[in-house]
């Protein structure tokens, strides 16, 4: 079986399962046309728009409406294999060109919607892409660099004919709403989803069609068993992302729940809980951020919460107590990365929850903590989150980089680049990204901790913590800090906050230097952009009127 039998404890959870991936499976076949068969009326997605529209899709419509898009694109030539992209937000039509590309046997190319010009001509011309689904917005980005996308032959906008594109509600209409969707190998290619790319360009992660099967057991468990019985999920991730697509649009879908859709342009955590309401949201996947974000803004009545999955980043044992003081729930959290997502996992239902760690490992998957050369390392050493191969999550490797395949693994272990421990018991502390990890007077501190305990000052709402390069120490460890809108910065303000880490922490963890910043980076998942700050200091350390104190 692919999906988990509820079990009274992890031991048990484990026991009862076993891959079951078929040689032959189509994502769309199996999270859209076997439900259009069997109960065509279901609902499937539930979209709000801006203005507080609200339009719902059965599996039916959205299996008339993915195949009128398949034999549109088909009849403009593109074919089984070739790369076509999706710019959209979080709209139907991202989940419908997303079905039409799968049953077509094409590979989607999702987009976050917030890309620019350069990013977006990095990544096309680099995978080759040959047609794109956008709106109006995505169209204007595009027209100024097509001239440099010879392979891109077709640009559809959900928006109309404006900069160059052809327009998608006139290509589905004529077309037909009967396809046959192709019978796909459960290894051949279905999605690329680029890397943030922390050292060099990003790099697209190829996967196949089996990635769907091999999400469901960690959706499953961080959401305490999905589905039950009125269950409703929503994210305010991008589903260009591979925690908005492959977390909770694609397995929802698989699994009969509706999903709810709501474009934002910039997170609003009180919009975010004002949709939860009006949505009826039982389930969420909310990245720790943005979790952060809504502490700021007190739930309103109505909330019905049933699981809320966090990922991306560590969630923090503030943030922890206070999904069980406000919302009366555990928030179970979760991870993975997007060449291989969803290994380890929480599990409140059985007790799998430990406040601070990221999980345990998920059925199917073998998880350890390993050394350079791909060893593992005793409980409590900090080491390499790694994960061994094969597995039905894996990606199938990276689009024409081969050297970056051979150095993701070591052995039969996929690297995650992760830095963590393991306890006895299994569960698993996430210390920080290789990159990430601050080296500081022989100690090797993780951003993580400090970042915590930080936004657990009443005065600070969103924090970044980066080394910043030191002829004496190595680095030293630095802070961005954004207040809270009602609070003024100050000399003493830093100190203060200085003190609070290092009374909390210790005293080679605390925060040497305090930056007071206006405007965080974030994600389009919410997640702090680490790497924005750390060049910045890195600039900083190489100035000519640079010093140390």
């Amino acid at each position: 079986m692919t999906t988990l039998a509820p079990a009274a404890d992890y031991d048990s959870l484990v026991a009862g399962f076993r891959w079951q991936i078929p040689e032959h499976y189509n994502i769309a076949a199996d999270a859209c046309d076997a439900w259009a068969r069997r109960d065509p009326d279901r609902r499937a997605l539930i979209e709000f728009g801006p203005e507080g529209t609200r339009r719902e899709l059965s599996y039916r419509t959205l299996a008339r409406l993915s195949n009128r898009l398949a034999n549109a694109l088909t009849a403009k030539g593109i074919a089984r294999g070739d790369r076509v992209a999706v710019f959209l937000p979080q709209v139907s039509e991202t989940a419908v060109a997303h079905l039409a590309i799968y049953k077509m046997g094409a590979v989607a190319l999702p987009l976050a919607a917030v890309f620019g010009p350069e990013a977006l001509r990095f990544r096309l011309a680099d995978a080759g892409v040959r047609a794109l689904i956008t709106n109006r917005a995505g169209a204007e980005k595009v027209a100024g660099i097509r001239d440099a996308l010879p392979a891109l032959g077709l640009v559809v906008s959900i928006d109309g004919t404006e900069s160059g594109a052809e327009d998608y509600g006139t290509l589905v209409d004529r077309a037909s709403d009967r396809f046959e969707t192709v019978d796909t190998g459960a290894d051949e290619p279905a999605m690329m989803i680029y890397t943030s790319g922390t050292t060099g360009p990003p790099k697209g992660a190829l996967h196949g069609h089996r990635v769907l099967l091999g999400h469901i057991p960690g959706v499953q468990m961080h959401h305490d068993f999905l589905p039950q019985p009125g269950d409703r999920i929503w994210t305010p991730a991008d589903w260009a992302w591979a925690g908005g697509l492959l977390n909770v649009l694609l397995p929802a879908l698989k699994l009969g729940v509706p999903v709810v859709a709501r474009r934002f342009d910039r997170f609003d955590p009180e919009e975010a809980w004002r949709l939860m309401v009006d949505a009826e949201v039982r389930n969420a996947f909310i990245p720790p951020t943005a979790l952060r974000m809504l502490k700021a803004a007190p739930p309103p009545a109505g909330v019905a919460l049933r699981s809320i999955g966090s990922g991306g980043e560590s969630l923090g044992r503030g943030t922890f107590d206070w999904g069980r003081e406000t919302l009366g729930l555990t928030i179970n959290e979760f991870y993975g990365q997007t060449e291989c997502n969803l290994v380890l996992s929480s599990c409140a239902a059985i007790g799998v929850n430990k406040g601070g760690a990221i999980g345990r490992a998920v059925p199917g998957h073998e998880v350890a903590v390993v050394d350079a050369d791909g060893r593992e390392v005793p409980h409590g050493t900090q080491g390499t989150i790694a994960v061994k191969a094969p597995d039905p999550v894996m990606f199938l490797t990276y689009w024409n980089n081969d050297q970056a395949m051979a150095d993701k693994f070591r052995g039969d272990w996929l690297m995650t680049g992760d830095q963590g421990t393991m306890d006895d018991d299994g569960y698993v502390t996430f210390v920080g990204r290789d990159d990430d990890v601050i080296t500081s007077a022989g100690y090797r501190i993780g951003p993580t901790e400090i970042e915590d305990c930080l936004v657990a000052h009443p005065a600070v709402q969103l924090a970044a913590v980066v080394g910043k390069p030191d002829a004496i120490r190595t680095e030293i460890v630095k802070a961005f800090v954004l207040l809270r809108p009602d609070v003024e910065p100050a000399e003493t303000l830093a100190s203060e906050i200085q003190g609070h880490v290092r009374d909390r922490l210790s005293a080679h963890e605390y925060p040497r230097e305090i930056e007071f910043v206006e405007e965080m980076p974030l994600t389009t998942t919410g997640k702090v952009i680490r790497r924005v700050f750390r060049d910045r200091v890195r600039d900083e350390a190489q100035s000519p009127d640079h010093g140390t104190d």
